[in-house]
């Protein structure tokens, strides 16, 4: 209980960040910036191409008028090659469901069935407004064009705001919107949006880090429905690790394993 207790306090601080007035236009930049550099530089601090990656994942989850939930994941990448695990550690009853990225390949695991169904990074995990592919390292250089430029602030931190357009249909959202630092490469909002250009979701990422192999990991983050009005998640990252995996852990058998 003390758990949920303290990410609900994160959620409410967040929450009050997220309704603020974060951003105003400025205007334009004598110097025009490389767009795409500083979107390799954001891709680039996410990408644990030379390590192992692993964390906790606290997700808690709020809705008007239903008592607060609370998801516990554990997760490891190995971004070298693009694979990725995930296992439900809390709640109790559903302790052991998990999710595997193996190429192309991508399957979730129900450990009461013992089976594995096909799934894809669109997904939610379970009922929190978290996708699979917010815990992925990020590819916007690869999954997206660049549509407009502007320049902004965000709170107190001067930003760039780069509106991207989708290259492909396995991205989650077909338009977003980024708010990037402009000292360092590090994303401090993005506005995911739909087809027909309808704000989905608002995703803040407070300016506090796990600094760790030279990465600057956000210690937070908050992910606003706008489709449900008062529906959001934040999500708290812990236990980051940057040790060798065993390669067994990136199968069906680590999650059937681990489910025991």
């Amino acid at each position: 209980m003390g758990v949920l207790k303290n990410a609900s306090v994160v959620l409410i601080t967040l929450a009050a960040l997220c309704a603020a007035p974060l951003w105003a236009d400025t205007p334009p930049a004598t110097d025009t910036p490389n767009f795409t550099a500083i979107l390799n530089a954001v891709d680039g601090n996410g990408d644990f191409a030379k390590q192992d990656y692993s964390a906790v994942l606290t997700i808690v989850t709020q809705k008007p008028n239903e008592k607060d939930t609370l998801l516990q994941v554990k997760l490891f990448r190995r971004d070298l090659h693009d694979q990725m695990v995930w296992i439900m550690q809390k709640p109790e009853a559903q302790k052991g469901q998990g999710f595997l990225k193996v190429d192309e390949n991508i399957w979730m695991y129900d450990p009461e069935s013992g089976k594995f169904s096909h799934s894809t990074m669109k997904e939610q995990i379970q009922d929190s407004k978290a996708k699979s592919s917010d815990l992925k390292r990020t590819s916007y250089v690869n999954d997206y064009d660049i549509a407009t430029t502007a320049e902004g602030m965000l709170g107190k931190y001067p930003v760039w705001v780069i509106t991207l357009k989708a290259k492909n249909d396995e991205v989650s959202y077909q338009s977003v919107r980024l708010s990037i630092r402009k000292d360092k490469p590090l994303v401090l909002k993005e506005e995911d949006f739909s087809v027909s250009a309808r704000l989905m979701r608002t995703v803040i990422f407070p300016p506090t880090y796990i600094e760790i192999a030279g990465k600057s990991v956000p210690s937070q983050t908050l992910i606003t429905d706008e489709l449900n009005k008062g529906e959001k998640s934040a999500m708290t990252i812990s236990d980051v690790s940057v040790a060798t995996l065993p390669d067994s852990t990136f199968s069906k058998a680590f999650l059937n394993q681990s489910s025991k």
